[in-house]
């Protein structure tokens, strides 16, 4: 692999521990590392990418999604749901999917991501319909070249049975437990700079038993790999956690081995003072879902009681079909304005937001290699040109990325490698992608 150098950059924003902003600097990576960031660098052989009138950020990070929703926007009926009743719409449609759904969605959830500046996302897929397996959103993620964490998902108790999801979407315990083992020993990928890593997600404590979280935990660390699933979404999902469990939702995870380092949960909207303490004394995570928490109704999650608790605080695009985007940056700017809402102007500012939306995403994924532009992290970047019409008079370009945008980055690098070069994807042909996800939709829809 040869050497990039991303050269004359207005700002580098580094993300290391003093939080440095760098004016006029360089970035050069070797073999998909970061080798040096200052001024003035010089690699005669290395490609170059002129990032005059931009600003450089480590690359974005999502930590919750639902790749295969891509495919389910905007659907008639689930417009206007709260989170059960928006479910209980989807779910016959997704029982319909198949590989090929599976796989296109994948695509066009990741491009979307990329554009948005998102160089690492998880993905949480917990139905399996029709022949349809992780397999196919892996494949989707080496062609349009992001760092990918997907999750082995699951349901297992269906309507009959007392749960949310129809019968013809769950699966058997042991069948669940027998591809998690097949998923980690293919896919799982522990070494730094890993281009895949696979975690267990059981869906729901409405959508699975007490038995199987408590199995996928033991598995998970047996395996080395995390955990994830979601957790306090509304008032609903606490409803149902203190009718079915006796107990709130963040006591359930703890009793179930639910907690530590290597688990991080979607949401997270409804947990009191003594969950987030709980959470922040086990290094427990947090996906984060702005827009999705806005779109179902759901609440605003107390991110700054979180974050100043110490809690592990990323975010999540959540799945298209409840969002309806999936635009990270647009993420960090919502996570900002919300917490205004709720506590006053002071509450977070533009910088924190993007220290969550990099920083912070990498962190809850378990990933010290990421995060920041520093010597010896991955090379991980996006490039945002601050010199159109959404930063035109921007006196500070880096809070302009979450106040006022772009919302769109010039650049893209993964890994040493460019993935979006002059605001348009280089890893896939997109309007023949495009054409094959409304023609699948179409299909559904009919």
């Amino acid at each position: 692999m040869s050497d990039l150098l991303i050269r004359n950059a207005d700002t580098v924003v580094t993300m290391n521990a003093a939080r440095a902003e760098l004016s006029g600097a360089d970035v050069l990576t070797r073999d998909g590392v970061i080798v040096a960031v200052g001024a003035g660098l010089h690699a005669p052989a290395a490609n170059v990418i002129e990032a005059r009138g931009c600003v450089v950020t480590p690359g974005l990070v999502n930590t919750h999604h639902h790749l295969y929703q891509t495919l389910t926007r905007a659907v008639p009926g689930g417009q206007d749901a709260l989170l059960f009743g928006w479910l209980k719409t989807l779910y016959p449609i997704w029982s319909r999917f198949g590989p090929e759904e599976m796989f296109t969605s994948a695509q066009v959830g990741l491009a979307e991501l990329a554009l948005s500046g998102c160089t690492l996302t998880s993905d949480h897929l917990y139905l399996y319909p029709n022949g349809a397996r992780l397999d196919d959103t892996i494949a989707a993620a080496a062609e349009v070249g992001l760092r990918f964490h997907p999750t082995r998902g699951a349901m297992s108790i269906g309507e009959s049975a007392g749960g949310l999801p129809p019968d013809a979407l769950v699966e058997s315990e042991p069948a669940i437990l027998a591809d998690m083992i097949r998923v980690v020993d293919r896919f799982h990928d522990p070494r730094p700079g890993a281009m895949v890593r696979v975690g267990l997600a059981p869906c729901s404590p409405f959508s699975v038993s007490r038995e199987l979280m408590r199995d996928a935990a033991l598995l998970a660390r047996d395996k080395g790999v995390m955990l994830h699933t979601h957790l306090a979404e509304n008032d609903e999902d606490v409803a149902y956690s203190l009718a079915q469990f006796g107990c709130r939702p963040g006591e359930y995870a703890e009793d179930l081995g639910w907690t530590g380092d290597d688990v991080w949960h979607a949401h997270c909207v409804k947990l009191d003072r003594s969950e987030i303490e709980l959470f922040a004394r086990s290094l427990t995570g947090i996906a984060h879902c702005p827009c999705s928490n806005c779109r179902l109704g759901s609440g605003i999650a107390p991110v700054r009681a979180m974050r100043d608790a110490g809690v592990k605080v990323g975010l999540g695009v959540d799945g298209s079909a409840s969002n309806d985007a999936g635009n990270l940056i647009g993420e960090a700017r919502m996570a900002m304005l919300l917490q205004r809402v709720a506590l006053g102007a002071d509450a977070m500012s533009a910088r924190e937001a993007l220290e969550i939306a990099t920083l912070g995403g990498a962190r809850v994924l378990g990933r010290d290699d990421l995060g920041s532009i520093e010597v010896g992290k991955r090379a991980d970047l996006a490039i945002w040109d601050v010199e159109g019409i959404e930063a035109a008079g921007a006196w500070d370009p880096v809070a302009a990325l979450v106040l006022c945008g772009p919302t769109r980055v010039r650049g893209l690098i993964v890994e040493g490698r460019e993935v979006v070069r002059d605001g348009q994807l280089v890893t896939l042909d997109m309007p023949v992608v495009i054409e094959r996800q409304n023609r699948l939709a179409r299909r559904l829809a009919g």
